[in-house]
């Protein structure tokens, strides 16, 4: 068992002020694979004090150095790779063929966009032609605390940290207790790419403890946290007192659209972006709404393509699904199933318990139900699981106001070979995100919500003004 208690604070890895052990559990056997301690108040303290005294010299540096280090964490992060797909795959139960790939492979993906975007971002502007001696600065927000979620956890550290570090902020990371050792090796790499004292922190802890004492914190100035909703708003009243700026990029109940006129590979293609990653994405479509004309075939297309899903161990190789993360999801899971059933919805594929041949692991059958209302619960609440809600529609204006009638607006889908109707429907939709006919966004572009979804952008030149202040000044001479 890999013993991982130790912290990365001001350059260092230090011991924790006082013991509180915690065991990183392997969800595909349900055995301790690593020892963590969770961060007490004074290891909080030391991390965002290292940060404080950090950013003014770090804040300075020119923007070409602090590019040549993220450069540098890039090119060790594609050398590690294979270690970070590992460390993914054992923490939180993704298949190792998928760890490598998309998991591990989301990383140095958007590292290499950073890159691109930070020198083509201009953080000295002119007002305007209007105003000639007017000037607009972009400028390092400060100390940010940075807490991050365990079902993609790559993706979302590096959309944190890379941007932050490389404007000029200097960071704590706090990572998910239940999958934190991907980014502990990332702060390895941070270390080894050599960046000043400082600048990256990194202390373990739960969301009552260290997360909330990062986000109260009078010296953090921003918070960029990544979880559940409820999470989310109990943050964003914690650091309310400081008035410090806080992003957040929330849950998700995505309305999947199958108009009759979708393109044959629709329906699988819904089905299987729900199953992915075990149902563990915010921007899932796990609402699919199909137009009555098809529904019936929708119904048989859903069901064949989940009873075809397979489920397997994160240690093998292959396309099949592994195990939800903890016990603590695995039973949200199935409670939210067995809900679906009692209310009404027709249970098409999967359902309560494990699948046949497992008798241990967080593993969930892949799950259809059909003829959903928008007014169950499985259709109300993100079930971040394998889980997929059916729900007919009549017409377009139908479709789009059951798309929005939710809390929620991360990601929605639209599937039509009408172009029009696409770009109409689009436009209606109620989400930061609209992804249509399966083509996937581009590197680099924006990630983010409306409404209970969260608020600010991650990712490409969106990510990298996150983490700025603006500021303005007259009397300007060239």
């Amino acid at each position: 068992m890999l013993d991982k208690r130790k912290f990365y604070i001001n350059g260092e890895w230090v011991n924790p002020s006082k013991p509180n052990d915690l065991e990183v559990i392997n969800p595909s056997t349900e055995e301790a694979c690593a020892v963590i301690s969770l961060g007490s108040e004074a290891d909080t303290n030391a991390a965002v004090a290292a940060a404080k005294d950090a950013f003014d010299s770090w804040s300075q540096t020119p923007l070409e150095e602090r590019i040549a280090l993220v450069e540098k964490v890039m090119e060790i992060y594609k050398n590690r790779s294979a270690e970070m797909g590992e460390a993914i795959s054992t923490e939180m139960g993704a298949p190792v063929s998928l760890a490598n790939t998309a998991q591990a492979g989301s990383g140095y993906a958007h590292i290499k966009a950073f890159v691109r975007a930070l020198k083509n971002f201009q953080f000295d502007r002119p007002l305007g032609d209007h105003a000639p001696n007017d000037r607009i600065l972009y400028e390092p927000v400060g100390v940010c605390g940075l807490i991050t979620p365990w079902n993609w956890p790559m993706n979302q550290v590096t959309l944190k940290v890379i941007p932050a570090v490389a404007v000029g902020c200097t960071v704590v990371l706090k990572p998910s207790e239940i999958a934190p050792l991907s980014s502990m090796l990332f702060a390895e790499m941070m270390d080894e790419a050599g960046f000043p004292k400082g600048v990256f922190n990194l202390v373990n802890g739960d969301g009552m403890g260290v997360g909330t004492q990062l986000s109260g914190h009078e010296d953090v100035d921003m918070i960029s946290f990544t979880g559940s909703t409820r999470a989310g708003i109990a943050i964003s009243k914690n650091a309310a007192d400081t008035v410090k700026r806080v992003a957040l990029e929330l849950g998700g109940k995505g309305a999947n659209i199958v108009f009759a006129d979708a393109d044959e590979k629709a329906v699988k293609r819904g089905v299987l972006q729900v199953m992915n990653n075990s149902g563990q994405s915010c921007n899932a479509p796990t609402r699919m709404l199909v137009q009555r004309d098809i529904y019936d075939q929708a119904v048989e297309t859903a069901k064949a393509t989940a009873e075809a899903t397979q489920v397997g161990l994160s240690s093998e190789e292959g396309r099949h699904i592994g195990p939800v993360v903890s016990e603590a999801q695995f039973n949200k899971i199935q409670g939210l199933i067995e809900k679906g059933i009692d209310e009404g919805a027709r249970l098409l594929a999967g359902g309560l318990g494990r699948p046949e041949g497992f008798n241990k692991g967080y593993f969930v059958r892949p799950t259809v139900f059909a003829d959903v209302t928008n007014e169950m619960t499985i259709a109300r609440e993100e079930i971040f699981g394998p889980v997929l809600s059916m729900i007919p529609f009549d017409s377009e204006e139908d479709a789009v106001k059951i798309a929005n009638d939710t809390v929620y607006g991360l990601t929605n889908y639209v599937q039509t070979q009408d172009n029009d109707k696409a770009k109409r429907v689009a436009r209606r939709m109620r989400s930061g995100m609209v992804e249509m006919n399966g083509n996937p966004r581009g590197a680099g572009a924006p990630f983010g919500g409306y409404k209970q979804s969260g608020n600010g952008r991650e990712a490409g030149v969106w990510g990298i003004e996150d983490f700025l202040e603006v500021k303005s000044v007259s009397g300007w001479e060239d």
